[in-house]
């Protein structure tokens, strides 16, 4: 495991912003300092976000799928008939085209052992292409200013998420006789407004460091945690596969000004396969990163950009599902308390030690210089 303060290191800035040339490179140290972190602020929740390293976070929307019987049939369950009947429903219905990995349906485990309450099957919906939302800007939304692009934006793409997750909510499936009922639900930690209610809840009463709560509008949340990336993603190349402090650095910059990070394999972790985050990534290759920025706005923008993206790295099929939720246990404020205390014991045991290095003989008695009494006068 690794953790490091970063307080005084340089920033690397690689954030999406209008003040970067056609190119993609920056204008120099005063153009650097112009991008600043309003970028993230100011960017629609439909738009990628260019990261270094040829990363990059591009949206969609990810909806869980909990599938029930409704009928006493004992026809067994086929998950593929189940997705291709999704698939038609929802190019057909909401002239969404998705493509077969990006419906995930499983089968749950002991179906004869299980109650007629359980769900028969669970899995994963993920809409990537959103591009549409951008046009039909004739189409007003209601409380929102038409001159603010970005308001336009984000307020038509969480209009149109609520709609899809209605109509596809409690819906019916009749496959082959077999009658289904689909229940869907957005996860938590991909709804920016949901999560952001619960730190300003928290932070009203006070700190949540280890339980304890104080006071304070210093005790805001400033740390994202994310799981599920591809440890490969931020090893430096023909080094190691394991990830380097350094490069999860320079990609996570572009977030803000970060002054604490962590970064661990599940290895390090001790972790076990199933603690880690189900997708196309084996567990043993995934890596946790907890990311403390300087500002609060700064970790608020970079979460709301985290939320309802997935990251993809240039010239690769792979797009890492991960999650990201934040730190609730003050894990870095818990380690700078902890720190005197190690100091201090450290100094007492540094101490007894040189005291331990001198024959008793040796010692001297009063205050006085005189010399050891073993030399004769």
């Amino acid at each position: 495991m690794m953790s490091t303060n970063t307080t005084d290191r340089p920033r690397y800035l690689g954030f999406y912003s209008d003040e970067l040339g056609s190119s993609g490179q920056r204008g120099g140290q005063g153009g650097e300092e112009r991008m600043s972190q309003r970028s993230l602020q100011f960017l629609p929740s439909i738009e990628p976000l260019e990261l270094p390293n040829n990363l990059s976070l591009t949206p969609r929307v990810k909806l869980l799928l909990t599938i029930f019987r409704k009928d006493p049939s004992p026809t067994p369950v086929d998950e593929w008939k189940l997705k291709s009947s999704l698939l038609d429903f929802l190019k057909a219905s909401l002239s969404l085209s998705v493509a077969d990995e990006d419906v995930q349906v499983q089968r749950a485990e002991d179906l004869k052992k299980r109650k007629r309450e359980d769900p028969v099957a669970i899995g994963t919906l993920c809409i990537r292409e959103l591009g549409f939302l951008k046009k039909g800007k004739e189409k007003k939304v209601v409380g929102v200013d038409e001159d603010n692009d970005v308001k336009v934006l984000d307020a038509r793409f969480l209009e149109w998420r609520k709609s899809v997750v209605g109509k596809l909510d409690g819906m019916e499936l009749n496959i082959e006789g077999a009658k289904f009922q689909l229940n869907v639900e957005l996860p938590v930690e991909n709804n920016f407004e949901w999560t952001k209610l619960s730190w300003e809840g928290i932070s009203g009463l006070g700190s949540y460091n280890r339980g304890s709560y104080t006071r304070g509008a210093s005790q805001r949340p400033d740390t994202l945690v994310l799981e599920g990336l591809p440890s490969r993603w931020f090893a430096e190349p023909r080094v190691s596969s394991k990830p380097s402090m350094l490069v999860t650095h320079t990609i996570f910059s572009a977030l803000g000004k970060i002054r604490n990070l962590n970064v661990a394999g599940y290895d390090d972790l001790g972790k076990t396969p199933g603690d880690a985050v189900a997708g196309a990534i084996m567990p043993g290759l995934q890596c946790k990163i907890q990311i403390q920025l300087e500002r609060h706005e700064d970790f608020s923008n970079a979460f709301k950009v985290l939320c309802g993206r997935s990251m993809q790295k240039q010239g690769s099929p792979l797009r890492a599902d991960y999650k990201v939720t934040w730190d609730k246990d003050g894990i870095f404020r818990h380690k700078m308390q902890q720190r005197p205390e190690r100091n201090q014991m450290q100094e007492k045991n540094y101490f007894r030690n040189e005291v331990s290095r001198f024959p008793a003989g040796l010692t001297r008695s009063g205050n006085d210089m005189s010399r050891p009494k073993r030399f004769r006068e």
